[in-house]
């Protein structure tokens, strides 16, 4: 076997062990995926499912049939990682400006530090750090001490990714913005910011991909509730508190509900992954054409 061969055989060998790794690799998501779809499902293509609230009381010999929805789940959800998002959302792109725009500052370090330690600290410490700060002074649990954890957990991600898409930008448009006598705080906010906000949007999605499926910290914070409440002020429920509050329950209606409540999750999930990729194709492209 000459040496050209020898390469040929060699590249397509480590090419096959590529896609077999890859291959077991997907092996348990898409056992996951199929686990729950087919738990959840009965329970998601009924209407009711997203509309009712009340949940009756039920014997263990009850038919699994979905018996209540998961509204208020869904609005919780949907509350809590809204405000999460308008406190994080904000303060991590203005962060991720200082980063990439002061990179040699001591205090850039510093707050770069901070990031990389708040994105691999347990969310279950940060639920703890919140019930101590918000819940004990003011004597009960709600949605806005739910909202702050989720931020706590957003903010270095959107921070990180934010910092990531500015420095992509080439260095002759900060310094066409210069040129013209622009401030330094004009030329990121309306140059540099637009042109890297693909990628700061793709922070953003990946940040409330991560909020939603968050259970540790509003169990400390949000506590959940069985009706459905528009009030941030008062414990509010979410679907992962509805995945782990009834999923080991002895009754079939409310692993129903449970399995159901894990599948919009997913689904929830999957669409923001979804938006955050074609946001940072468009980087991409963006970037190539500068």
């Amino acid at each position: 076997m000459d040496r050209n061969s020898r390469r040929r055989f060699m590249t397509r060998a480590w090419l096959g062990l590529m896609y077999l790794l890859t291959g077991l690799a997907l092996i348990p998501l898409g056992l996951v995926l199929w686990f729950t779809i087919s738990k959840g499902l009965p329970s998601v293509i009924h209407p009711e499912f997203f509309f009712n609230v009340e949940l009756p009381p039920c014997e263990p010999s009850c038919p699994a049939v979905l018996q209540a929805g998961v509204e208020h789940a869904i609005v919780g959800t949907l509350i809590m990682v809204g405000l999460a998002s308008l406190i994080a959302i904000p303060l991590g792109i203005l962060g991720g400006i200082y980063l990439a725009e002061y990179r040699v500052a001591r205090w850039s370090t510093v707050v770069r530090l901070t990031c990389d330690v708040l994105v691999g600290t347990p969310s279950i410490a940060l639920g703890l750090f919140v019930y101590g700060f918000l819940v004990v002074p003011f004597h009960h649990f709600s949605a806005w001490s739910g909202s702050v954890a989720l931020a706590i957990l957003m903010l270095p991600i959107v921070a990180r990714t934010a910092e990531g898409a500015i420095v992509l930008i080439p260095n002759g448009l900060r310094e066409s913005g210069l040129a013209l006598g622009l401030p330094r705080w004009r030329v990121s906010l309306q140059l540099i910011v637009p042109a890297a906000a693909p990628g700061v949007i793709t922070g953003a999605l990946l940040s409330v991909a991560r909020a939603a499926g968050e259970t540790a910290p509003l169990l400390f914070t949000a506590f959940g509730a069985h009706l459905l409440v528009w009030n941030p002020n008062l414990a509010m429920q979410a679907l992962p508190l509805t995945v782990y509050k009834y999923a080991l329950l002895p009754y079939k209606s409310l692993q129903a509900q449970a399995w159901g409540a894990a599948l919009v999750l997913i689904i929830m999930t999957l669409g923001i992954n979804l938006l955050s990729r074609w946001a940072l194709r468009r980087q991409i492209a963006l970037a190539g054409q500068l």
